[in-house]
């Protein structure tokens, strides 16, 4: 996380990496986290709580990062509940966020903060965020400049609003897409003004309503306090579930007939995303935790502020062989005609123009049903 120059980090054990110290932030750029090279169970990330207590994944003044495959779980008490996301994304760009599970958050889930541009948070699971601050994605916060997101194929469960909060300059493309929403208590979607009037494509998602919504709940919302210009909010193919404001009224002034920006994607229909979403997304292979999340979705159950936070025990688990030391298993080198006595990662062995490592990667979700 800390090291400098291009960088992919392959893991050789699973379990719980629990920072004990401040956790370090990454801040030079060109790295890929690979969760999905750990054996067993996989990573999950947290820290120790108290001082130390504080965001456990921080991407800050840095570009091109990838993250995928991993956990945040903050199941322990920090000290400074305003400086405990899950994930902060901090003045960056370029950065993905991918099939990751993060819970437990004191403040959001998952939060852009500043002068963020091109980010992409997709097929990933957020869910319980802690009471009274239970928020699932801040999109955006006190940000500088217009910026591209994306927001896809993710769920966001048990957490009271922000499912998720869009709050971007003018000349923003943002675009929420094909996600599953379950169980807010005051807002499902909100879009607000405070920057000029958020530009905002939601296209193809399912808002459920759970045993915290209630009739008062909001499904799409338009916040005009301190508002500085109307938003542009396209509405297309979405699904809601429930006895709530599917559509707030103080929306329909600010709706606009067309994505205020292309699309970066061809949407699913949103009963299709639904089955698929609740089939993607999260790290794999699913802890307990994202099984109980998605059974909470599929059945209607659950409640915000519960389980009381706790890691599930994982065995640890043997790695697979690399005697050459490049990331890659031996035996699907040997499979697919590579050499196990030196670093060929970054070959093209078949020239379909995708390194090894990267069709390397593509097996190992495969495996994972992915």
């Amino acid at each position: 996380m800390t090291a400098t120059g291009p960088r992919v980090c392959v893991f050789r054990v699973n379990g719980v990496i629990r920072f004990t110290q401040r956790p370090p932030w990454i801040m030079t750029p060109y790295l890929t986290i690979a969760g999905q090279t750990a054996p067993g169970g996989g990573i999950t990330l947290a820290h120790a709580g108290g001082s130390n207590g504080l965001t456990p994944l921080v991407i800050k003044n840095t570009h091109d990062v990838v993250v995928r495959g991993i956990r945040v779980r903050t199941d322990r008490i920090g000290r400074n509940p305003g400086g405990e996301d899950d994930i902060t994304i901090e003045r960056s760009s370029r950065v993905v966020i991918d099939h990751v599970s993060a819970s437990w958050a004191r403040d959001e889930v998952i939060n852009g903060y500043d002068d963020n541009d091109e980010i992409t948070i997709s097929n990933s699971i957020f869910a319980w965020g802690i009471p009274k601050h239970d928020k699932c994605a801040l999109l955006a916060s006190d940000p500088v400049d217009k910026q591209k997101l994306s927001f896809i194929g993710n769920v966001c469960a048990h957490n009271g609003d922000r499912n998720p909060d869009i709050n971007f300059p003018r000349g923003s493309c943002v675009e929420v897409i094909n996600n599953v929403l379950y169980n807010a208590a005051s807002e499902f979607a909100e879009v607000w003004e405070s920057y000029g009037g958020s530009p905002v494509s939601i296209v193809g998602n399912s808002f459920i309503a759970g045993t915290n919504t209630n009739t008062n709940s909001r499904g799409v919302a338009r916040e005009t306090v301190g508002s500085t210009g109307t938003a542009s909010i396209y509405l297309w193919d979405n699904n809601f579930s429930g006895n709530f404001k599917h559509v707030s009224p103080e929306v329909v002034p600010a709706q606009v007939q067309q994505a205020p920006c292309p699309l970066t994607l061809q949407p699913m229909a949103a009963t299709a995303a639904y089955s698929s979403v609740l089939a993607r997304a999260g790290a794999f292979p699913r802890d307990a935790i994202d099984q109980q999340v998605l059974a909470d979705v599929r059945g209607i159950t659950g409640r915000i502020g519960a389980p009381v936070p706790a890691i599930p025990y994982q065995p640890p688990a043997a790695p697979y062989a690399d005697n050459d030391k490049d990331g890659m298993d031996d035996a699907w080198e040997r499979a697919n005609g590579l050499d196990t006595t030196k670093n060929d990662a970054w070959g093209d062995r078949n020239g379909d123009g995708i390194e090894n490592f990267e069709e390397f990667l593509a097996y190992r979700e495969k495996g994972f049903g992915l």
